[in-house]
């Protein structure tokens, strides 16, 4: 098993592209594709950016719903940026709108002291690149900001902003650099000089031994913890189904069970993945075999 893992590991490893989380925060680890990048999506410019931590996790208390944000960035003026790449198309319509406000609600408390007065919140940006249109109108860029319901272009200064790209979308009202980078996402040549140098940056992680090495540690783990699943499904399926069959005096019970316990078995591991932020739902569903509907709804149970 385990040469079969290394096997998938290491071509799961040379079909990762920029879309992929994995190899997206390590190209963006690069201050002046990442600072590009920036200034394309919100056409600013910025003098330097900082990475405040390699990976940043928010925990604000022990019982509430911590958050790793991919790539987060604070430029010379204090402002704070999240970058995430999203290729998971959620079935509810409003998960990513309010997964934007958790983000914006965690990394407000995260930077506010206590006792500190509000207005040392700082400006901040969650940025979602997606590989779907998110919101079905065929923009490749929405912006959305607090305004005034009865004066629309009066904002009400939080200097907070949400933007959602979508690799699908038209191109209109978007720079030639952002519609490239958009295309290279969608599997096309990489054209001008910024999406020719993520594609560079793309293949020399590629390349690069050790994060090699880190990514199929990290897939096989995956794996293992899938197959500890299975296990555990199919020895509490033995056991559920012996029990059924002993009551029902029926030997289709025990197959009944053990397949049973087998798919749950797999679905809470799975399931575990997907909390450690090491799979997406999407991803985890496509593991279990099923629709991303039906695992949710089996993951409810």
């Amino acid at each position: 098993m385990d040469k079969t893992n290394r096997t998938d590991a290491l071509k799961a490893w040379e079909d990762l592209t920029i879309a992929d989380n994995f190899i997206f925060q390590k190209v963006m680890r690069k201050k002046r594709l990442c600072k590009r990048l920036i200034e394309n999506i919100l056409n600013i410019k910025i003098r330097k950016i900082t990475f405040p931590e390699t990976e940043k996790d928010i925990h604000v208390r022990r019982d509430s719903k911590s958050v790793r944000l991919d790539v987060y960035v604070e430029d010379e003026q204090g402002t704070l940026y999240d970058i995430e790449m999203q290729t998971t198309d959620y079935a509810t319509p409003d998960e990513l709108p309010k997964r934007t406000r958790y983000y914006q609600a965690m990394m407000d408390m995260d930077v506010l002291n206590k006792g500190e007065l509000y207005t040392k919140l700082r400006r901040t940006y969650i940025i979602f690149i997606c590989t779907f249109d998110p919101f079905d109108r065929g923009r490749s860029l929405y912006t959305f900001r607090e305004t005034c319901q009865e004066e629309p272009a009066f904002l009400m200064g939080d200097e907070t902003a949400k933007i959602f790209l979508n690799s699908k979308g038209s191109r209109e009202g978007i720079n030639h650099d952002l519609a490239a980078f958009l295309d290279y996402i969608e599997g096309k040549s990489p054209q001008g000089k910024f999406t020719e140098s993520i594609a560079d940056a793309v293949e020399a992680a590629k390349e690069n031994k050790e994060m090699k090495v880190e990514y199929m540690t990290f897939f096989m783990e995956l794996r293992r913890r899938e197959e500890k699943g299975r296990e555990e499904g199919r020895a509490e399926g033995r056991a559920e189904g012996r029990a059924e069959g002993r009551a029902e005096g029926r030997a289709e019970g025990r197959a009944e069970g053990l397949a049973e316990g087998a798919i749950k078995g797999k679905a809470e591991a799975l399931l575990g993945l997907v909390h450690d932020g090491l799979l997406t739902m999407k991803e985890a569903a496509k593991r279990a075999g099923m629709s991303e509907e039906a695992f949710r709804k089996l993951a409810m149970h």
